[in-house]
């Protein structure tokens, strides 16, 4: 028996393990950031290298935060404050190793939680030869870069849809928090209210008795 060849399926999943394997390398992250803090990421670059960063503040106080980056020479290439969310992206002009920081330190008793993702390099073709062939794509490979883009574009969708999420699960937490409060003064100024009328009305009808004089002799 001669050996059978890959399904149509497997072929498609090997691509794309493939193209997991070979992405542009980064980092996505979402933290607790303090009341007057600051907090520093650190990451090596060639020269000549697309970098890219998208930051969004989820919770804590007007959802702003204070961000900057910082080359390896020590110039701000990019700096924002006060911002929700933005999106940066730059070309490197040296090697070395690039610092980017949210600080909340104009903050002195909210914390926040920023979620960030931190990207470096463009991303790889998912067929090797695809920037150069001069042939038209197979198939195979026209479903396999359908998929690719699909996929590329769910993700995207469940990042965004995972913000969204935090920040209004957030917010209904702190609104669920000041209508307890509201209620509990509520119910104290209805306790007090209804004891002050029950000794108001109890006052009228107490019978005061009139003081005995008593008689000169």
């Amino acid at each position: 028996m001669g050996r059978r060849s890959p399904s149509p399926a497997l072929r498609v999943l090997l691509l794309l393990l493939l193209y997991c394997a070979e992405r542009s390398r980064g980092a996505e992250l979402t933290f607790e950031l303090p009341d007057s803090a600051k907090q520093c990421f650190h990451e090596e670059v060639d020269q000549g290298v697309k970098l890219s960063l998208d930051y969004q503040v989820i919770t804590g106080g007007h959802y702003d935060v204070d961000c900057y980056v910082e080359d390896p020479l020590g110039n701000i290439i990019y700096r924002e404050t006060k911002k929700q969310y933005d999106s940066f992206t730059h070309h490197t002009e040296v090697k070395g190793v690039y610092q980017f920081c949210f600080s909340n330190e104009f903050s002195t008793f909210s914390h926040k939680t920023v979620y960030f993702d931190f990207q470096v390099g463009d991303e790889l073709p998912i067929l090797p030869d695809m920037g150069n062939r001069v042939t038209a794509l197979t198939q195979m490979e026209a479903a396999c870069v359908t998929i690719h883009e699909a996929l590329k574009t769910v993700i995207d969708s469940q990042t965004h849809y995972r913000l969204r999420e935090a920040q209004d699960r957030a917010r209904a937490e702190d609104l669920n928090s000041q209508v307890s409060y509201w209620s509990v003064g509520e119910t104290i100024a209805l306790f007090v209210v209804s004891l002050s009328q029950v000794l108001l009305l109890k006052s009228f009808f107490t019978e005061k008795r009139p003081l005995s004089k008593r008689g000169h002799s």
